[in-house]
C-alpha cells in the first residue's frame, strides 16, 4: 500500500521513464491533484492533456479550475480524441481523463459502445511508452449507484472495459480512495 508521504506529495514511482501510470478513483478523489504532484516529481516541464469538450456554462468553470491549479512550469494541450497523434518526445503527460475521453468517441459514434472502445484501444496502443510516461487518470464508474438509462449503463459498461483494458498495459497502477493513494500494480 503506498500513501503520501508528510509533505502530501506522492510517492516517486520506481523504474526509469517511459510506460502508463494509471490513476484511477471516484469522482473527487484526488486523483488530479495526485497526478499533478507525481508528474512535477517525474520532470520539471511535465504536460497536461486536457480531452474535455466544452459543453456548457457549468464545464467551462470546471475547466477553468482545473486550469489554475497549473503553474508555468506546465505545457498544456487540449485533445478530445486523438492523444496517439500528438508528438512528444522524453516527455511526462497527463491525461485527464479518460471518462471525459470515452465520451467524446462515445457521442460521435452516436452511443455504440464496439465502436467506442475499438478507437480508444487504438489511441491507448500506438501511444510511445518508450520515450514518455503517461499518467493517465481515470473514474471507477461502476463502484457507484447504477445508471438510470440504457445510455447511462452502456457508457458505464464502456468506461470498465477500457480501465481494465488500461490497467492491463499500465507499468502502474494507483486507486484513490479520500486523498490516499493505494498501489495496485507495480
Amino acid at each position: 500500500m503506498v500513501t503520501p508521504d508528510k509533505g502530501g506529495l506522492p510517492p516517486t514511482p520506481s523504474g526509469g521513464g517511459g510506460g502508463i501510470i494509471f490513476i484511477t478513483g471516484g469522482a473527487r478523489s484526488g486523483k488530479s491533484r495526485y497526478a499533478q504532484q507525481l508528474a512535477l516529481q517525474l520532470s520539471n516541464n511535465p504536460v497536461y492533456v486536457a480531452t474535455a469538450r466544452h459543453w456548457d456554462d457549468d464545464f467551462e468553470k470546471r475547466i477553468q479550475r482545473h486550469q489554475s491549479e497549473r503553474d508555468e512550469r506546465w505545457t498544456s494541450i487540449e485533445e478530445e480524441k486523438h492523444i496517439s497523434g500528438l508528438s512528444f518526445s522524453g516527455k511526462v503527460i497527463v491525461m485527464d481523463c479518460v471518462t471525459l475521453w470515452l465520451t467524446n468517441f462515445f457521442t460521435d459514434t452516436k452511443y455504440d459502445v464496439d465502436a467506442s472502445l475499438q478507437q480508444g484501444k487504438l489511441e491507448i496502443d500506438q501511444l510511445d511508452t518508450t520515450n514518455n510516461t503517461y499518467i493517465i487518470i481515470s473514474n471507477e464508474l461502476g463502484m457507484g449507484m447504477h445508471a438510470e438509462t440504457e445510455i447511462g449503463r452502456k457508457f458505464t459498461d464502456l468506461q470498465g472495459w477500457m480501465n481494465q483494458y488500461i490497467a492491463q498495459k499500465a507499468n502502474k497502477v494507483v486507486f484513490i480512495v479520500s486523498g490516499i493513494a493505494m498501489e495496485i500494480k507495480s
